[in-house]
């Protein structure tokens, strides 16, 4: 089951009483152990308790709502995982939920399915540790979640070496900006004339490009010729592919 975990920079608005499709439920703020991704309970003693509610149910006993936290379209069950695991089970469509939003830094939208939430977050780490604002934000975006990693750790090194040659301190925003200005946006500029992977996103592109020329050349310097080079590569290139 896909756990929902608090971060120390998100907030909260409670939005209250809600009618929730079911369907959007699909993990658990802190019981992943007791119940598996369909919330069929795992233990005996949990699978009793569910017949008894269950029973009552069938004998139209009133049930309370149940308490969730909403992240984008998904939510994420705080309290009454015993009733969304009936509803599951007996194949109701709606559920009523008492509702908290959380509010993260990097926004909600286009959380639709939980590799959205894994892709978010990984995001976050991302601009976290390159903090681009702005346009220049918006314009690296990644598919596989697992390469915003490989880029944070491609754009640390080239501002280590910017900072060694240079001989002075450079903030991560510092750092960020000019790897921006001065590395991506050239790099992105001569791939595109070069035709190379034009469906992919510019972040893609660059980190395709930037890993090849140094498998192919051993160097950290851009040219036509290395431009040329790494294009006959493309046809190799797939999302998540330096793992």
């Amino acid at each position: 089951m896909t756990r929902w975990w608090p971060r120390s920079e998100s907030q909260e608005r409670r939005l209250g009483l809600q009618v929730v499709p079911v369907a959007q439920i699909v993990g658990s703020v802190d019981r992943t152990r007791d119940f598996d991704r369909y919330f069929r309970p795992r233990s005996p003693a949990l699978r009793a308790r569910w017949q008894r509610l269950a029973a009552a149910q069938r004998r139209g006993e009133a049930m309370p709502p149940i308490e969730l936290k909403k992240v984008g379209d998904m939510y994420f069950v705080v309290d009454g995982h015993h009733r969304v695991s009936i509803a599951f089970a007996r194949g109701f469509t709606t559920i009523d939920a008492d509702v908290t939003e959380v509010l993260t830094r990097v926004g909600a939208d286009g959380i639709a399915v939980r590799s959205d939430l894994l892709l978010k977050d990984h995001r976050r780490l991302f601009l976290e540790r390159v903090p681009l604002t702005g346009d220049e934000r918006d314009a690296v975006r990644m598919s596989n979640a697992w390469d915003y990693s490989v880029l944070a750790e491609s754009v640390e090194a080239w501002g280590f070496r910017l900072v060694q040659e240079s001989g002075e301190y450079l903030s991560r925003a510092d750092v960020a900006q000019r790897w921006f200005r001065e590395e991506f946006s050239p790099v992105i500029a001569m791939a595109r004339d070069a035709g190379i992977m034009a469906a992919s996103t510019d972040a893609e592109v660059y980190l395709f490009v930037a890993c090849e020329r140094y498998r192919l050349v051993r160097k950290h310097v851009w040219s036509p010729e290395i431009i040329d080079e790494v294009s006959e590569q493309n046809p190799r290139w797939q999302p998540g592919r330096f793992f």
